[in-house]
């Protein structure tokens, strides 16, 4: 038996509640749900989160969104790379600020994937949310064998209005998860951004590097990011934003292998923020990526290396010129 315990959530324009395993679910009124993994929350998604939550509203009910953790993928597919577009507390942050009332987080294993799709339908769906109405993208597939299909929902549920987003509405915006990861694994940070309607964004904790950039006047932040799932952008230099401490600085940062000073093969984020000297190992920082500048280079000397950063940090500088650091955090920040 599924059991949920719940938190609340607040975003910046709702408060709403997310239920989590272990604990009852309540009974919702009226439910309009919809289904999915809600990956990086782009255009895409929110034309059906907006439909949902108009459905809702309509019938003076709750509207309902059921996802999964961990992604299905990580379950089925457990050697292949997630490269998901942000985390599950971040994607939770930006459903509720589409106005959604509840989120359930259901534990997606390789048992609940085996449920054929009538058995889904009933043993899920209708006894755990008794969904009025049904909101779903086109060409859901769910149960077994992803057997199950809008023309299985609208048998079995007879009494229940199941309506699928019109292809076109979806296929107007351009924007698919799929798009959007090609993007950012080409580093076209900025077309990733105006997918997803924001900065795509990586968080992480400052641990020990070489301590090189500090000898030539560049000083780095080396980023252990926190959840490993999250997709990190393509190799190379990038002017960001940096989110620390609820303040806002401009910097940039080098994704790559640091093939001047080093042969070995292990990937870093190391990010220089600009006038800024504190000690922050051990602490979270958020980078929001802005452009994508060049591709990471091996340079013959460290003098060569130091030139060209200068380089970057003036061409950096000149594209967050327009960058108010006072307000970017409240236009920006998903948990603020």
């Amino acid at each position: 038996m599924l059991r949920f315990d719940k938190q609340s959530i607040t975003s910046q324009h709702s408060v709403a509640m997310v239920f989590h395993f272990t604990d009852v679910l309540p009974e919702f009124r009226n439910a309009v749900i919809t289904i999915g993994s809600f990956d990086g929350v782009h255009h895409g998604h929110k034309k059906i989160l907006k439909e949902l939550s108009r459905a809702a509203k309509a019938i003076n009910g709750e509207s309902v969104l059921i996802t999964f953790d961990p992604h299905p993928r990580k379950v089925i597919n457990p050697e292949v790379s997630l490269g998901l577009l942000c985390t599950p507390e971040e994607k939770y942050k930006l459903i509720i600020d589409e106005g959604i009332d509840h989120i359930v987080v259901v534990p997606f294993s390789r048992d609940f994937s085996m449920q054929h799709a009538e058995a889904y339908i009933q043993d899920f769906l209708i006894k755990y949310f008794n969904p009025r109405k049904i909101v779903i993208g086109y060409d859901h597939k769910f149960g077994h064998s992803r057997e199950g299909d809008i023309h299985l929902l609208k048998k079995v549920l007879r009494d229940v209005v199941v309506e699928e987003i019109a292809p076109q509405l979806i296929d107007d915006a351009a924007v698919s998860s799929t798009k959007i990861r090609h993007a950012l694994g080409r580093g076209q940070v900025r077309e990733a951004g105006d997918m997803l309607e924001r900065y795509y964004t990586l968080t992480g904790h400052v641990v020990q590097g070489r301590q090189l950039g500090r000898t030539i006047g560049y000083p780095t932040a080396n980023l252990s990011i926190n959840n490993t799932d999250v997709l990190i952008p393509a190799q190379g230099v990038y002017a960001v934003m940096v989110e620390y401490d609820e303040q806002a600085y401009k910097g940039m940062l080098n994704i790559g292998t640091n093939p001047t000073v080093s042969s070995e093969q292990q990937l870093s984020c190391e990010v220089h923020i600009f006038d800024f000297e504190e000690n922050i190992y051990g602490r979270n920082l958020t980078v929001y990526f802005i452009e994508h500048m060049r591709p990471e280079e091996k340079f013959n000397s460290l003098d060569a290396l130091t030139a060209q950063l200068k380089k970057d940090e003036a061409h950096a500088r000149q594209l967050l010129a327009g960058i108010d650091t006072a307000s970017f955090l409240a236009r920006n920040s998903i948990f603020l």
